[in-house]
């Protein structure tokens, strides 16, 4: 039995570069920076002043009853409006006679971290009687696939992945195997992150992980591929998108963004942090996911790359391409839209599957912005600076994370 064509039928995010696919977009393709200075908490004692946050978001907005908005952490928020941002786009009406088919994989790489926080500090002041009944669910991951399956009715499949910064990929890739082999006709699936807390700071600053040399300057911070790189910035917010059954999409007349070809994922089994030499475990899995599409390396037009701005992630992301790619890895147009967003961790995933599929459906190519100086190391096409318009058909997204957990996707033009 041949596996089901899925496509890419909705699509829902929140970011540092604005609230909806729309701004994201204009934001994404007009190589504006989202990162600022964290205005959360005190930073005065951290070497990192800056970060992703989402600005001007509203949970009134998605969330009507007030009493629920303070039952949830923000991840939850923007779970929840990323969600609904999602299924409107798809035009997908979710019924009682159809429940039962809609699924909702979404995960979260850390959770409510910031709720943990809060509530540990009401404990020490005042005691276990004044925990919330509600502080674990505030904070548990699988409730952000809860409240959207809650909110509208979803009765199919229901689950979280939770694989670092390769959550959001493992979510669509395993929501895509559940469309393809009919446990499903729908699925709202990606990812949602919200760790701006000092111990989300604290904890990866403590590791080196962050850029810690532009305080001054937070547009400029996030520079992955660039010579100068020195960290990722910390961000925040969700990526979803409607992933659907082809005949089932085609049949209601839904707008169909791209079709989801692919799906890889493997370990390096290397080491809790660091990618395996030479990128070896990430050429692994960029290859599994083209033998899952049935595509071959020189098929590739242009990739949206994990790109974290860390010197030991991009250049072995770099030297995967290159063993992927072969003798095209020149040619093949590569990006990191984290040089504007910042690293989304559990979310990251989400958004560039998104910015991938948009990159298919209007033939423009997000840029790598801060990219000033080439690293010898790293010399491949990074869409340096400025968005390119050019028409492409096939699309690949990666995503690797701690652990040595590692996440492809590919992406292919609509075609009949």
């Amino acid at each position: 039995m041949e596996n089901r064509r899925v496509v890419v039928t909705g699509l829902g995010m929140v970011s540092p570069l604005g609230i909806g696919v729309e701004a994201n977009w204009d934001a994404a393709t007009n190589g504006r920076s989202g990162i600022g200075y964290i205005t959360r908490f005190d930073t005065s004692d951290f070497p990192v002043k800056i970060a992703g946050e989402v600005k001007n978001f509203n949970p009134e907005d998605y969330i009507e009853d007030k009493k629920e908005i303070k039952k949830m952490d923000t991840f939850l928020h923007y779970a929840l409006a990323a969600g609904k941002m999602a299924v409107k786009s798809s035009g997908l009406e979710i019924t009682e006679h159809n429940a039962e088919r809609v699924g909702v994989l979404v995960g979260a790489a850390i959770g409510g971290l910031s709720t943990i926080e809060k509530y540990h500090e009401i404990y020490l002041n005042n005691g276990p009687k004044k925990i919330s009944p509600f502080f674990i669910p505030m904070l548990i991951i699988n409730l952000a696939p809860g409240h959207i399956s809650m909110y509208f009715g979803c009765k199919g499949p229901n689950s979280s992945a939770v694989t670092a910064c390769a959550t959001a990929n493992h979510s669509i890739g395993t929501a895509f195997r559940i469309i393809q082999r009919g446990d499903a006709d729908a699925m709202i699936t990606g990812g949602v992150e919200s760790t701006i807390s000092p111990l989300g700071v604290g904890g990866f600053s403590a590791m080196k992980a962050l850029s810690a040399t532009h305080n001054h300057e937070p547009a400029r911070a996030s520079r992955p591929f660039e010579r100068d790189r020195d960290g990722f910035v910390i961000a925040e917010g969700a990526g979803l998108l409607m992933l659907e059954e082809l005949e089932h999409a085609k049949k209601r007349g839904a707008p169909i963004y791209a079709e989801m070809a692919g799906f890889g994922c493997n370990g390096d089994a290397h080491h809790i942090t660091s990618p395996s030499p030479g990128g070896e475990g990430a050429a692994r899995c960029m290859n599994l996911a083209l033998k899952d599409a049935g595509l071959t390396y020189d098929q590739i037009d242009y990739i949206n790359a994990h790109g974290t701005s860390t010197p030991a992630n991009d250049l072995a992301e770099t030297q995967a391409m290159k063993t992927v790619l072969k003798d095209c890895a020149k040619k093949v147009a590569v990006s990191s839209t984290k040089s504007m967003t910042g690293h989304m961790l559990g979310a990251a995933g989400g958004v560039e599957a998104i910015f991938s599929a948009l990159a298919l459906k209007h033939g423009v190519l997000p840029p790598t912005i801060n990219y000033d100086n080439q690293d010898p190391e790293c010399d491949l096409d990074y869409v340096p600076n400025v968005a390119r318009e050019k028409s492409i058909k096939v699309a690949m997204s990666n995503s690797f994370g701690f652990g040595g957990t590692n996440a492809t996707l590919l992406f292919r033009k609509y075609e009949l």
